[in-house]
């Protein structure tokens, strides 16, 4: 169990969904979610990492991948209903989510985003995201996932 409670578990509890807390060694610096995996002794297939981009129409999207996947933006921008997307740059992330680069969660963001998750997302019994802060972790039902954050599946990653 994490020794710390983040934000993300707040609303997690809130909502009365049920999780389970993991938690890595870390620094300051993110690491990458392969890593993340791997210290927390998870399949990577499982642990998905959060990904924020920006719409030619300028509309911010989410896009929840698995951490050994790459976004592909053409796929991203064809589920997202833009011309194109490309990645938010590092600076802009806190002001946008409220979270900082390595730890960032679809769960709880500043504003309700669209949100798309790759569909072996859908294939999971547990999905493990973020908990809003470096070093944190929850693991819950990726149904439930998709839920609350108003989710879409869609086919938006390509082999790492």
């Amino acid at each position: 169990m994490a020794e710390q409670k983040t934000n993300v578990m707040r609303v997690l509890e809130q909502k009365k969904i049920p999780y389970k807390a993991h938690s890595y060694p870390h620094g300051d610096e993110a690491v990458d979610g392969v890593t993340v995996a791997a210290l927390t002794g998870m399949d990577p297939a499982g642990v998905f990492k959060t990904l924020v981009a920006q719409g030619a129409s300028k509309k911010i999207c989410v896009f929840v991948i698995p951490v050994a996947m790459e976004l592909d933006l053409k796929k991203a921008a064809k589920a997202s209903g833009e011309k194109s997307v490309l990645m938010v740059h590092v600076k802009e992330i806190t002001a946008l989510t409220g979270y900082v680069r390595g730890g960032c969660s679809p769960i709880g963001m500043k504003k309700q985003y669209a949100t798309f998750y790759h569909n072996t997302a859908a294939d999971l019994e547990s999905i493990t995201v973020s908990a809003g802060k470096i070093g944190y972790q929850v693991e819950l039902n990726p149904e439930a996932l998709i839920k609350l954050t108003n989710g879409r599946l869609a086919d938006i990653a390509t082999e790492g």
